[in-house]
């Protein structure tokens, strides 16, 4: 598979922003070290809702819990959105899953066989293809989200970050377009956030009945790493209306959260 890897389509990302009214602008930058850090600082500085700031190449991407990584530039997508939500605040843990689900869901339009492992990771089969990191920001008007994407598309299988991941290229044989995938995806996120902004309680719970259906880690034997080395072991059964993996161990039920776990890993 050639190595060649064009820029991004910058009059097709403008003419989406332009166009289409989902509230998006898109920004392309060459080089950034990191596109969340970007927007963090963006969103401080008074940015409205639906910023979007794409890199070609990242050169200190962070993911959960600091983890580090980088990618070759112009292989994968490598943004950031910046929202400012109007649910309550307790509702907030569930962005990181909804920005999950809405990814699957563009993969699958596409026809890759995506589903969402919990809490914050796309998969083709059983491997990544994406991450995705929620920060919450502090700002002179009001707290802000910001949800960082970095999907893998050409890297071919020597240049993945670790042996359990893949890429759209891998896994369909071609080249996709990364502007055409961008535009998929921003569109099915703020179509979610969207209906989950204004549908209340109803719409709180079509998105936990739509990402269980999605989720691939339920139903499965896990070892939910925890900090300080602790673990639980057991079936994960489902997602709570907060957002939390319910895991049916030793003990009973016991829900954990995305800001409790160091790795959730399926067992057998």
């Amino acid at each position: 598979m050639s190595r060649d890897r064009p820029p991004l389509d910058r009059d097709l990302l403008t003419d989406f922003s332009t166009d289409l009214p989902l509230g998006l602008r898109i920004e392309v930058v060459d080089e950034v070290t990191s596109t969340n850090a970007e927007v963090v600082a963006r969103a401080r500085s008074g940015a409205p809702e639906g910023l979007v700031v794409v890199a070609e190449h990242q050169t200190a991407a962070r993911g959960r819990l600091d983890r580090t990584w980088q990618t070759p530039p112009r292989s994968a997508l490598l943004f950031s959105v910046l929202l400012r939500p109007t649910v309550p605040a307790r509702s907030w843990p569930w962005l990181p899953l909804l920005a999950g689900y809405a990814i699957g869901g563009a993969l699958r339009a596409r026809g890759y066989d995506a589903g969402v492992k919990w809490p914050n990771d796309v998969l083709i089969g059983e491997r990544k293809v994406a991450g995705i990191l929620v920060e919450r920001v502090e700002t002179p008007d009001g707290p802000a989200a910001v949800v960082g994407v970095g999907l893998n598309v050409t890297l071919a299988a020597d240049e993945l970050p670790v042996p359990t991941a893949t890429s759209l290229a891998l896994e369909s044989g071609d080249r996709p377009d990364r502007a055409a995938v961008l535009i998929d995806v921003l569109g099915a996120f703020r179509e979610e956030y969207d209906a989950w902004q204004a549908g209340g309680e109803p719409g709180a719970e079509r998105l936990l009945a739509s990402y269980t259906a999605a989720c691939v880690t339920l139903g499965r034997d896990v070892r939910v790493e925890l900090p300080g080395g602790d673990a639980l072991l057991g079936r994960a059964a489902s997602i709570d209306p907060g957002g939390r993996l319910v895991v049916h161990g030793p003990d009973g039920p016991t829900p954990v959260g995305a800001g409790d776990v160091v790795h959730v890993r399926a067992v057998g």
